[in-house]
């Protein structure tokens, strides 16, 4: 894999190229979207309040909403110590470009480190093993227990693992074991047990009023059950990302590190990017990567890059 990651990074330069662990990945972008179904395929991505749209593999500045090229993004992420690539999981373009946003980093930071919410700490010493190239690929589903973790197709994450391994890039558990977050959704913090509790970051933000309201948004329009408080649900989601934002912190060597998480929790910097922030003090970035048929406001990250729908071929 490294010989296709290296063709892909190689022959483009700086140029544009070519189930979750809990419902509640599913449903964020969902709701946030407002997401329906259209006679015609869309084609492009709206930048709300305007009369502007753009098409698959346009890159805007999240600040203007303009078009930017890919070198001038790639400078800019360049020089920061975090770099956040979000994603719709099942999105295979989603992949590709974080694959190829990996390879050019790795070509201006040979120590790129990568930190990924697809698995939990507790798999880290499989992950160190991972990128020393001690594993083969089926040992490594087996020893993260990927389909009963992630769940998602293993084939969608494959080219940016084995691009880790070919390049030794250290590769680190941001997430916590998916259970918790589920306790607290249904039980609260309060009412963890002393076997759970250890799990929780050391430091918990309640208050972000935009992060709650987006978050009420979407537990107003999904049934959670009838246990479902929303003081629960909300803790739960802040624990999450706590939690990622502290393994990063964590993590973080000399080197610059690339983070891929789903979209929500990088929209807006309100999910993990300022809780990683608040503990480290380096400067970071956001990649929003946006699916035709979106509309998508200004603000919700540095740079907005435009995706073909799941299903379509490649570009």
């Amino acid at each position: 894999m490294k010989n296709q990651a290296d063709k892909t990074a190689a022959s483009s330069g700086w140029q544009a190229g070519g189930v979750g662990v809990w419902l509640l990945t599913l449903s964020l972008s969902a709701v946030f979207f407002g997401l329906s179904g259209c006679a015609a395929a869309p084609t492009d991505v709206t930048i709300k309040d305007t009369d502007r749209s753009f098409g698959v593999g346009s890159i805007l500045s999240g600040e203007t909403g303009r078009s930017v090229p890919i070198e001038l993004m790639m400078a800019d992420l360049a020089r920061a110590r975090i770099i956040y690539v979000g994603e719709n999981h099942p999105n295979p373009a989603h992949h590709r470009i974080q694959l190829q946003l990996m390879a050019l980093l790795h070509q201006h930071h040979p120590q790129l480190t990568v930190g990924m919410e697809m698995f939990d700490r507790t798999y880290q010493p499989v992950l160190d093993q991972w990128s020393a190239g001690t594993l083969e690929e089926d040992a490594f589903l087996h020893k993260t227990q990927w389909y009963a973790n992630w769940r998602y197709p293993y084939p969608l994450y494959r080219e940016l693992l084995d691009f880790i391994r070919s390049q030794g890039l250290p590769l680190f558990a941001l997430n916590l074991p998916g259970y918790i977050p589920a306790r607290i959704r249904v039980g609260g913090i309060a009412n963890l047990t002393a076997h759970d509790s250890p799990w929780l970051p050391a430091e918990i933000d309640l208050t972000h009023e935009a992060h709650r309201r987006y978050l009420e948004s979407v537990f107003q329009q999904h049934a959670f059950g009838r246990e479902g408080r929303f003081e629960y649900f909300y803790e739960a989601q802040c624990v999450w990302e706590e939690t990622m934002a502290e393994n990063i912190a964590r993590s973080l060597t000399a080197a610059p590190m690339l983070v891929l998480a789903g979209n929500s929790h990088i929209q807006y910097r309100y999910g993990i990017p300022e809780r990683a922030l608040r503990r480290t003090g380096v400067p970071f970035r956001t990649v929003y990567l946006a699916t035709v048929g979106e509309t998508v406001p200004l603000g919700i990250a540095d740079y907005i890059w435009v995706t073909s729908a799941p299903g379509s071929p490649p570009q």
